[in-house]
């Protein structure tokens, strides 16, 4: 009977990327990291199984939805959608071995059971920064944490991008005041805004309120202006509610703050309309667009989370952090041609082609330059010298090492640069 063949493939929603790719996303987690370690930040990392009674204390709505949750044996469990909610488990349950603020950074895959659709994925990596504080939190950390996210993208190259920021307070302090009941469903409505246009928005928020409370919401999400004029408009509401009053101090003083830090004005903006649908932001609050590509949506989000690990413990621990998903980040910003334009150097500084039966020169000479430090490798088949130069150019390499007969005969190596095609003979020894 013939063997059947099993096509090879991978699950819809799921990113496999060739060698020379994954270099390229190494190199910007790598760069994005090195910014997070270069501020402080202390690397941690978590199961990507939690108990379902730790990870979904808090959800509800369409996260809990996304969440990919099973039984095996006694124990119900299920996979992360985030990186936030295990570290608010992780820093309840080391509350007395940490030091506050505690700032971490990690790094991991996570995953939601979302519809599948182009730049949307069912396993993504998130890359986290997060503060914690131990009873209070300074508004500044808001500020820093997008701070850091703006040091990151410079650092791998990005220019066009701008945070889009925010405050649920505002918005919270509203609904109270025009005594809303359904102020959850209008939550949800205002974070699908960008999504549905203006005119659904307006029609389905007057089904949701009446007209005359939607066109006061309404009044207030069309401000437009800089950020010190839009702060200065909302002011004029003269809404007498703590969290709306409490909500606009926040956005001036994250907002002076970005400026104190040495992110560029040009950079952030006031945006009304962001909400983040995860359940547990409180104040603060942001996403971040790519200018010109605003139709990819969010490269980058987060906020404020005064009760995030309430269900986990009796300490206040108020937080704020932010995230990229890398893994979209990666695909879009493949869409956009910033992948194909993008420079690595190639880790492998040399590649040594044997001519003839001199392999245990070869391998001399590859001891040498490793104890040197060189990243060096060697070609181990016995195919023709142009299949050799052909793989060596294939996989980038800018210099070969030659060693025939008479390289050894000479006690040398002929040294070849794939780019300009020079070569140069020389002691090894004195490479």
């Amino acid at each position: 009977m013939e063997k059947k063949i099993i096509k090879p493939s991978i699950l819809a929603g799921f990113m496999e990327l060739l060698p020379k790719e994954q270099e390229i996303f190494n190199d910007i987690v790598d760069k994005i990291t090195g910014v997070y370690k270069k501020n402080g930040c202390l690397s941690i990392d978590t199961p990507i199984i939690e108990k379902s009674e730790v990870l979904l204390a808090k959800t509800g709505g369409e996260t809990e939805k996304q969440v990919y949750s099973f039984q095996k044996g006694k124990n119900n469990l299920a996979l992360r959608f985030d990186l936030t909610v295990p570290f608010a488990r992780y820093v309840a349950q080391y509350y007395n071995e940490l030091t506050f603020p505690f700032k971490r950074y990690q790094i991991g895959k996570v995953y939601r059971g979302e519809r599948n659709q182009r730049g949307r994925y069912r396993e993504f990596y998130q890359c986290d920064v997060d503060v914690i504080g131990k009873e209070n939190l300074s508004i500044n950390n808001d500020a820093w944490v997008i701070n850091l996210a703006d040091k990151a993208f410079k650092e791998i190259g990005l220019v066009n991008y701008k945070f889009q920021i925010s405050n649920r307070k505002i918005l919270k302090g509203i609904l109270n005041y025009l005594n809303i009941d359904k102020s959850i469903d209008v939550m949800i409505l205002i974070d699908k805004y960008e999504k549905i246009g203006k005119e659904n928005f307006k029609s389905e928020l007057k089904e949701i309120i009446g007209e005359e409370k939607s066109k006061y919401i309404n009044r207030i999400l069309d401000i437009r202006g800089t950020n010190k004029e839009i702060l200065k408009e909302l002011s004029k509401f003269n809404i007498e509610n703590s969290d709306f009053i409490e909500g606009i101090e926040e956005l001036k003083n994250v907002i002076k703050f970005l400026e104190v830090l040495g992110v560029n004005k040009d950079r952030f903006e006031i945006n009304l309309k962001i909400i983040r649908g995860l359940d547990y932001y409180t104040g603060t609050v942001f996403e971040t667009i790519l200018i010109g590509n605003e139709n990819y949506g969010s490269i980058c989000s987060g906020g404020r989370y005064d009760n995030l690990a309430e269900n986990y413990t009796k300490n206040i621990l108020p937080g704020v952090g932010i995230s990229i998903g890398i893994t979209r980040l990666f695909f879009i910003l493949k869409e956009i041609g910033f992948i194909e334009k993008y420079k690595i150097e190639n880790k492998l500084e040399y590649l040594i082609i044997p001519i003839g039966d001199t392999i245990d020169y070869c391998v001399e000479v590859l001891r040498y330059l490793q104890q040197k430090n060189y990243s060096v490798s060697i070609y181990f088949e016995n195919d023709s010298l142009k299949k050799k130069m052909i793989y060596a150019n294939k996989i980038g390499i800018e210099n070969v090492i030659l060693i025939g007969e008479e390289e050894i005969n000479k006690n040398e190596i002929r040294v070849k640069n794939m780019i300009s095609g020079d070569n140069i003979s020389i002691n090894y020894r004195n490479l």
